[in-house]
């Protein structure tokens, strides 16, 4: 017998509500009700960041997050940072600073730096480097990365 409940949250600013089982992951439903797949399960155990998605403003593991935590919750996935067609500060110094280089981790990276910024707006690199080391690139683009954070607290602060 399948468990399911409805569950209702702000999607990237518009509320949404969908039917979810009990054992779904938030990744699970953005992939599957939304076809929202920026966020991308890696490791499935939480220990990659390639699933990073903003929860009320706090990076979280999308892979490990049961979607009936986001209940009455404000979710932002890399998705909903551009504005029109206009990308966000962020995103744009990733794109400046070729900050990724396959690209599958980069969502997550870009989500972490949102949620560094929001709270550290002038970070040092060591900041920088603590507040990612929880985000794995298997391309080893960490320089590049680490010049688009800098950048992209420039653009977010003018």
């Amino acid at each position: 017998m399948r468990h399911t409940r409805p569950i209702s949250f702000t999607l990237n600013g518009r509320l949404v509500t969908v039917t979810a089982a009990t054992h779904e992951t938030i990744l699970e439903i953005l992939q599957r009700d939304f076809g929202l797949f920026g966020a991308r399960e890696s490791c499935g155990q939480g220990l990659c960041g390639c699933c990073t998605l903003l929860v009320n403003g706090t990076a979280v593991s999308g892979c490990l997050y049961l979607a009936a935590f986001a209940d009455g919750a404000e979710l932002t996935t890399v998705e909903g940072l551009a504005h029109r067609g206009t990308l966000h500060p962020i995103q744009r110094a990733f794109v400046e600073k070729s900050g990724f280089q396959c690209g599958f981790c980069t969502p997550g990276f870009i989500l972490m730096t949102k949620e560094l910024l929001s709270r550290h707006p002038h970070p040092t690199e060591d900041e920088i480097r603590h507040y990612l080391s929880g985000n794995l690139c298997r391309c080893a683009a960490y320089p590049d990365i680490i010049a688009a954070v800098k950048r992209a607290a420039e653009l977010v602060a003018e």
